[in-house]
């Protein structure tokens, strides 16, 4: 099976292709999620990330359940920028990690700003996020792919739809670096202690109406980590 760090991107791949060469067009539904699974030799939930991320692109609508309407309807094609956020997952992986950073301290920490403004953010899906990174037998990739995504839902709670999308652009980028680096890591319990404690602290102000606070923590938690894997 393909590696699971990567498989999503060979579905989002394999769907933007299709989408490009008019395989799959607006009013079509794709295979289920069983199906392109077994068909890319990739895992279910590599599947259901690839949907998420068309789906945040506006290119696909997704419905729960059994039956005519279920599962993911085709409804638009890339075109112009979102053709090029599409290319953006591939691209993303030869981005330089300083590069990166400095475009999540951009982004991420205005998005922490905004959130702290909104009268009523929904954090439900960042909540879930620190909930299962709070479990104490994950290993450092698994770890680290909740944090990514407790990033992601953050972007999208912001309901700014850009945001969210060049975000999960740079996922893979992200990715990469943060687990690469957690391999120099000396005791890596105690730095997910931290990132745990920062997480929390981010969305305490958040909570709390505190931009100033938010975009702090947000500021401090990128960089913190930055720091301690380059030498």
């Amino acid at each position: 099976m393909a590696d699971e760090k990567r498989a999503w991107q060979t579905v989002l791949s394999h769907v933007e292709a299709a989408l490009l060469d008019g395989t799959l067009a607006p009013g079509q539904r794709l295979p289920g999620e069983r199906a392109l699974a077994t068909e890319l030799g990739v895992g279910r939930s590599s599947v259901r990330e690839a949907l998420r991320v068309l789906e945040v692109l506006g290119l696909v609508r997704t419905a729960a359940g059994s039956g005519p309407h279920a599962g993911a309807m085709i409804v638009a094609t890339p075109r112009g920028g979102m053709s090029t956020l599409l290319r953006l997952q591939v691209a993303a992986s030869g981005f330089a990690r300083r590069d990166v950073v400095a475009t999540r301290l951009l982004l991420e920490t205005a998005v922490a700003a905004e959130l702290a403004q909104q009268a009523q953010p929904d954090l439900a899906a960042a909540d879930e996020m620190l909930g299962a990174m709070a479990a104490s037998d994950l290993a450092p990739a698994e770890f680290l792919a909740l944090d990514a995504q407790f990033h992601l839902a953050l972007a999208e709670a912001s309901g700014n739809t850009v945001v969210a999308a060049v975000m999960a652009g740079l996922r893979t980028a992200i990715e990469s670096y943060v687990l690469e680096g957690s391999e120099g890591i000396a005791d890596w319990p105690a730095t997910v202690e931290r990132l745990r404690a920062e997480h929390r602290r981010i969305v305490d102000a958040i909570r709390a109406a505190d931009p100033v606070a938010a975009r702090e923590h947000m500021h401090d938690h990128i960089t913190g980590y930055y720091a301690q894997i380059t030498p």
